[in-house]
């Protein structure tokens, strides 16, 4: 295998759990609506941007609407979210993240934020985690969503890694599609039977030892 000289980690799932507040403010947004949205609806929205995902809850329902109609609700839905977010703290970050990210560095691999969400600064500030990445790329750096592999590209692009050698970390079948659509390797953060395509499924950051994943690799 290539050797790994970066790390791309998306935000939610991976990162943070921010899935609870995407769902409160959809939730929130979709009862406004007047469109049942549930939990297992909220999975559909995984990893997408928030044009593409509030798109998906307007199929859910009875609603349509023209393109310049829809971007008000989409700001408000970001509001919503932004105001839960600015509550979190570094007790909301992952087990095993903090560890892990400090091992890499130190085995002078870049670490670099590939996420969909326009608001990943603010949470990594929030978290207190922000100085620790070599870049952010995030929603407001591209125009593609996963699977389209664009924001991985755009990563490790502005750390100078070639994309074979780079490895992402995605919680999304989207993204862990958007990650072997840019010809890297991926490790899937969650349900083997959701991350499958990606070369090693793992329940958290907190698993992963490096040395076992070249392992992993090498054997496929």
């Amino acid at each position: 295998m290539a050797e790994i000289k970066a790390l791309i980690f998306d935000l939610d799932g991976v990162i943070v759990d921010t899935a609870e507040y995407h769902y409160a403010a959809w939730k929130r947004l979709a009862d406004q609506l007047g469109i049942t949205f549930t939990k297992a609806d909220n999975e559909l929205l995984k990893g997408v941007s928030r044009v593409k995902s509030f798109d998906i809850l307007l199929g859910l329902g009875p609603v349509e609407m023209s393109e310049g109609e829809k971007e008000p609700y989409r700001d408000q839905k970001n509001k919503w979210f932004v105001e839960y977010i600015s509550k979190m703290t570094p007790a909301d970050i992952l087990p095993g993240v903090v560890d892990f990210i400090a091992r890499e560095k130190e085995n002078n691999r870049k670490i670099v934020l590939g996420s969909a969400s326009k608001n990943a600064a603010s949470v990594l500030k929030n978290v207190e985690l922000i100085d620790a990445f070599d870049a952010i790329v995030d929603g407001t750096h591209v125009s593609a969503a996963k699977p389209d592999p664009e924001v991985f590209l755009k990563g490790a692009e502005a750390v100078q890694v070639a994309p074979k050698n780079c490895l992402v970390f995605e919680d999304a079948a989207a993204g862990v599609e958007a990650a072997i659509n840019g010809d890297m390797y991926c490790v899937g953060i969650g349900a083997p039977e959701v991350l499958g395509k990606a070369h090693w499924v793992v329940p958290g950051i907190g698993y992963i030892k490096m040395e076992e994943f070249k392992r992993k690799i090498e054997s496929l």
